[in-house]
């Protein structure tokens, strides 16, 4: 079997599976999706038909009838327990030998569950969300961080590439979970402390964007200070992902926490931020948004003082 001819079922069209989703059917595979909403999966097809297969379902098992590889990407435990354990999940109709590969931001926990599930059934099941947000599954750069076992990595990996920059293997099952929640821990405290940068700048009278144009090229230099110190002078935050989700991900960390006797005092402390984001209705907005809580601006770019 070639690269260009698997048969590839896609489950949730996001604003991470859609274009992922998008990337799989560019490179020439047999796609086909499904979506919780089905006009979302209309519009995919409509939008990626054409000279490869491309097909919506009706139910998750529906559309991993006969896949050789099976993509999913929802929103959190649940979903993913709906999509794969649900009525018309996605593993009652795997066939023996097909890979599940879950970009779903999920617990370890649940990643072991389906993995166990998985093999018993015959088939494989790799843990493997993602970094890089939405630009970088429109732009195909995204970073993923995959459990499982070694085989099906490799099997997998050049699908996968079709959208990332960045595909490792971290361990076993379980592993890509443990390492995305590392992932969101250090982002929570490097956008808190770029958001303090942001409002020091600007309440000392510097032209901020000269300030992050200098200092992005030093030690304090990270993929949120290339990306958002530009949105965050322009008040805007409706880039990527989300509070609502990033506070998701943080009781995740948690929960983790917990078991394993880490302490995570800074972390705590910026999701009570992202809670008072929340309180006050910037639940879309994207995590950059922690400046309102510092700048002399409301997220309508009033000024509050």
């Amino acid at each position: 079997m070639t690269l260009n001819n698997h048969k590839i079922s896609f489950l949730g069209l996001g604003v991470m599976g859609y274009p992922m989703a998008g990337h799989l059917a560019g490179a020439g595979h047999s796609v086909r999706v499904y979506n919780r909403t089905a006009a979302k999966a209309d519009k995919w097809v409509a939008q990626h038909g054409g000279a490869h297969a491309v097909a919506s379902a009706s139910t998750p098992a529906a559309a991993a009838e006969g896949a050789d590889f099976v993509f999913a990407c929802v929103g959190n435990d649940d979903d993913l327990r709906s999509v794969t354990l649900g009525a018309d999940g996605a593993f009652a109709a795997m066939k023996q030998g097909a890979v599940f590969i879950d970009h779903t931001t999920a617990s370890a926990n649940v990643a072991r569950e389906l993995y166990d599930k998985a093999k018993s059934n015959g088939f494989h099941f790799l843990d493997a969300p993602v970094s890089g947000g939405q630009a970088g599954a429109e732009n195909g750069v995204l970073t993923v961080m995959i459990g499982g076992d070694p085989e099906i990595f490799e099997r997998s990996k050049p699908l996968v590439g079709c959208y990332a920059k960045s595909v490792k293997l971290m361990g076993g099952s379980g592993t890509g979970q443990l390492t995305k929640m590392v992932n969101q821990i250090c982002i929570a405290g490097l956008v808190q402390g770029l958001s303090e940068g942001v409002a020091f700048a600007i309440n000392a009278g510097l032209d901020p964007a000269l300030v992050f144009e200098v200092i992005s090229k030093g030690a304090a230099q990270s993929w949120q200070m290339e990306n958002r110190h530009a949105t965050m002078i322009d008040n805007h935050f409706d880039f990527g992902f989300a509070v609502d989700w990033m506070r998701k991900d943080l009781g995740l960390c948690f929960d983790q926490a917990k078991r394993n006797g880490s302490a995570l005092p800074v972390t705590k402390i910026v999701d009570g931020y992202y809670a008072e984001i929340q309180a006050g209705g910037g639940n879309r907005y994207d995590t950059s948004s922690l400046l309102t809580r510092l700048y002399r601006k409301d997220l309508d770019g009033n000024s509050s003082n």
